[in-house]
């Protein structure tokens, strides 16, 4: 894993849809040589909310740190929401497209003001891990918010990487399959003539909006070599 930013596993966990929930999280900053757990939990609540609730406390506590991020989460909910749905929501002033309030709205508006607030320089990359597949950052969230939510809060620890047990630097094999679309997906951006790359697409929002401009989100090396193809940038 890269080292020159924060590394920050997340997970919620209800007993019951809805019902007693937990939170936790883990952020890494090799660089300050700290590790951080924190968890939570709530009497009366759904999985997807205590997903929410784990991104926004782990972005909250990391809110003064300037470095990018790359946020693991189980939950396709929260990255999808987060680098999708919003987008239609705002503009639909927080409405699904059938008209119904949005689920979660102040979590999600807490999600996006901490989001946007880190600017390009410490912008978040959303990957996505498969759980209980042994990633070590992955099970330890799973177990804190868990334990929360059965009402038996664990020891969190917050010290020096060396003393934490797990190796949660350590790049999980089950990305190692995937290596050929590392980096995927992402978003492109021309503005006069200038190509830029974004991991979020509120990054790459902010630099096209309200000028003359081309975008596009890519999911492989193939797509983005037709994209710059036939944006003339790339020969076919």
């Amino acid at each position: 894993m890269q080292t020159d930013r924060l590394i920050i596993y997340t997970d919620g966990s209800s007993l019951g849809n809805p019902g007693p929930g937990g939170y936790g999280a883990v952020i890494v900053s090799p660089k300050l040589d700290e590790v951080v757990e924190l968890g939570g939990g709530k009497p009366q609540t759904t999985n997807n909310e205590m997903e929410m609730t784990a991104v926004v406390a782990a972005l909250s506590y990391s809110a003064m740190n300037t470095m990018p991020i790359t946020l693991y989460t189980d939950s396709k909910f929260v990255i999808n929401g987060i680098t999708k749905w919003v987008h239609n929501w705002r503009t639909n002033g927080w409405l699904t497209a059938s008209k119904q309030p949005v689920t979660h709205r102040l979590l999600w508006e807490q999600m996006i003001s901490l989001v946007e607030a880190r600017g390009t320089a410490g912008a978040v990359t959303w990957q996505y891990v498969p759980g209980h597949q042994g990633v070590p950052g992955n099970e330890r969230v799973d177990d804190i918010a868990q334990a929360f939510a059965a009402g038996t809060p664990p020891d969190l620890y917050r010290g020096h990487l060396p003393g934490y047990t797990l190796p949660i630097l350590e790049e999980p094999t089950v990305f190692k399959k995937d290596s050929p679309s590392a980096g995927y997906p992402k978003y492109l951006s021309l503005v006069d003539g200038v190509l830029k790359e974004h991991a979020t697409w509120s990054e790459c929002e902010e630099r096209v909006k309200g000028k003359p401009a081309r975008y596009k989100k890519v999911k492989n090396k193939s797509e983005e070599k037709q994209t710059l193809t036939s944006w003339g940038i790339m020969e076919s």
